[in-house]
């Protein structure tokens, strides 16, 4: 589709929409994950899901889009970043005694009321332009590929974490999406820029990311401290990690 509005087309103009909504980036991809399935379904093969039942219940669902929301033809995919620019330094708080250290990401709003609060008004100036349509916002909240949706679409590369990153901020920000029943242009995905380098891998103190684009959960800190349902392995007790400064989430 490439509705003109305003002399821009309904791609650009819901770009324009997203960033006077407040998000850092808007990109659109398609609803082919066929690849990422078979990643998807040689992670759970593994194990390497834990106690996270919910993620092998979902099975390949999580890879189709159309048959999560049937209808859906393209996907509009959103970052929010959550770093603010002037915060103390992670590791400064971590030493200093008399501070305590909360992540980034839990000092504002609930980011899930945030991001779907900005979808739905995304989705309805795209109504009041386009007419009704089939859609449905996402924030975290069912069976989504959200990393592989915002790589496909360029809003970042994937890390040899798992995670996505982007070269203006790294890896600390929201991602949400915006099903819906239209046949847009798609954005390309954008190059990785990881190198050589091997700093996420190296440093974490849990050694969850067990080799490049690798990510045993089970290890894993986010993982241990908010999925774990039991108590945490003697050998994952080091005091290194009490130095992790932010949580390793797929945020």
């Amino acid at each position: 589709m490439n509705v003109a509005v305003e002399g821009l087309s309904i791609e650009e103009r819901v770009k324009r929409w997203g960033r006077e909504l407040g998000f850092d980036a808007i990109a659109i991809t398609g609803t082919d994950l066929a690849r990422e399935e078979a990643r998807l379904l040689e992670w759970l093969g593994r194990g390497w899901h834990g106690e996270m039942d919910y993620m092998a219940r979902h099975g390949v669902r999580r890879a189709r889009p159309a048959e999560l929301v049937p209808g859906t033809v393209s996907i509009i995919t959103a970052r929010l970043n959550y770093a603010p620019p002037e915060a103390r330094d992670a590791w400064e708080v971590l030493d200093d005694p008399a501070a305590a250290f909360v992540s980034r990401y839990a000092l504002g709003r609930d980011y899930h009321k945030v991001l779907r609060a900005k979808l739905q008004a995304l989705a309805e100036r795209m109504t009041e332009a386009l007419g009704p349509f089939t859609y449905r916002v996402f924030t975290d909240s069912a069976p989504v590929m959200e990393v592989a949706l915002g790589s496909r679409a360029g809003l970042g590369w994937r890390g040899k974490h798992t995670l996505l990153l982007s070269r203006d901020a790294g890896s600390t920000f929201f991602l949400g999406e915006l099903f819906v029943g239209l046949d847009l242009a798609r954005d390309g995905p954008v190059g990785a820029h990881c190198g050589t380098c091997e700093r996420c891998i190296r440093i974490c103190p849990t050694q969850a990311i067990v080799a490049p684009y690798q990510l045993d959960a089970r290890r894993c800190i986010s993982y241990l401290t908010i999925e774990h349902p039991g108590s945490i392995a003697e050998e994952l007790r080091g005091t290194s990690m009490r130095r992790w400064p932010w949580s390793a989430t797929s945020r």
